[in-house]
């Protein structure tokens, strides 16, 4: 059973991890430009950071209550900023944002609870 939690920690990561890259690309700075997004050449690039030290402090299990704390601070503006469903008025945008708002309220969720919890097994604790 002491694997699932790892197994656990691998795939919530994962997202993390490999998107933070894009955060440094023209494209999604511009992206969350014209979202609204003050200081995205700034802001964006700190976001990729947040979002990859979190995502490696829960994979490997170190400090993940702190990894978990980053990820929290990176979902609440992100989600609130940038899939705003009830500002759309093209139906289908509607329906791409809301699945992104709830997709990120669930890693919100993953988010607080391993800031309760922590790691679990298999990592490398403190």
């Amino acid at each position: 059973m002491k694997f699932v939690a790892l197994l656990g920690r691998i795939f919530y990561s994962l997202i993390f991890i490999t998107s933070a890259l894009q955060h440094f690309t023209p494209g999604t700075i511009a992206y969350a430009a014209n979202a609204g997004v003050p200081l995205p050449i700034l802001l964006v690039p700190c976001a990729g950071i947040m979002a990859f030290v979190g995502g490696c402090s829960i994979l490997f299990g170190y400090k993940a209550r702190w990894g978990a704390l980053l990820l929290i601070l990176f979902l609440v503006p992100v989600t609130l900023m940038m899939h705003q469903f009830w500002e759309s008025s093209d139906p289908a945008m509607e329906s791409m944002q809301k699945i992104m708002f709830f997709k990120n309220l669930s890693m919100l969720g993953g988010a607080l609870l391993i800031s309760y919890f922590g790691s679990g097994p298999l990592s490398m604790k403190e």
